[in-house]
């Protein structure tokens, strides 16, 4: 007999709690598993029947979709803001991982579409640009508020330009701001450097 299982994971960093229920509803196993590839894999592998798997989108999420995925018959990757159930009674890692799958069994699991590996590399220069984005955007705030901090006027870009850089610094009385604000041009030009390049790997 060709039994159904319902895996519900509940993953954290270094640990992942696994709740298996059967077609009836029953739960017949649960284990605590390492948040490791080899650990996930041999788990997965020494289940009978057909396995469905779900677990919440999260920092682990990419990761184990890939993981995961050719060694079940389903995958679903859930969106906890869509879960009731588990936002209500008690909350304890083996309580959820057991919610999840009853929902998985129940067909109540909205998936979050996480595409092909193209798409999740796209994914990935996106994010990897988005964040040199903001540290590019931290580091200019913090140039001008050494300025501003000393009542000197900077309004718009001329303060970033290398080409004036040398007047900007110039305004800096005391040495140590001075050569912080150095150290600052200096991430800045490396920042601009990386965030070029991350733009011409997202665009090819």
């Amino acid at each position: 007999m060709n039994e159904q299982k319902y895996v519900g994971l509940d993953v954290h960093q270094s640990s992942t709690v696994a709740a298996v229920h059967n077609e009836r509803g029953k739960r017949v196993m649960e284990s605590i598993l390492e948040t490791k590839r080899e650990t996930i894999q041999s788990f997965l592998k020494g289940l009978t029947g057909t396995v469905h798997v779900t677990f919440e989108e999260g920092t682990h999420a990419g990761w184990l979709y890939d993981l995961i995925k050719p060694l079940v018959s389903e995958l679903i990757v859930c969106n906890p803001r869509t879960n009731k159930l588990l936002a209500s009674g008690n909350k304890s890692d083996r309580v959820d991982a057991n919610k999840l799958a009853q929902l998985l069994r129940g067909g109540q699991l909205k998936g979050v579409y996480h595409g092909g590996v193209s798409v999740r590399a796209l994914k990935e220069l996106v994010h990897n640009y988005d964040a040199l984005v903001s540290d590019t955007t931290r580091v200019m705030n913090r140039i001008k508020a050494i300025f501003r901090g000393r009542a000197i006027y900077c309004a718009g870009r001329d303060v970033y330009n290398p080409g004036h850089r040398g007047k900007w610094l110039h305004q800096l009385i005391e040495p140590m701001v001075r050569r912080r604000a150095e150290f600052l041009y200096q991430e800045l030009e490396s920042l601009q450097v990386l965030r070029r390049e991350a733009k011409k790997e997202m665009l090819r």
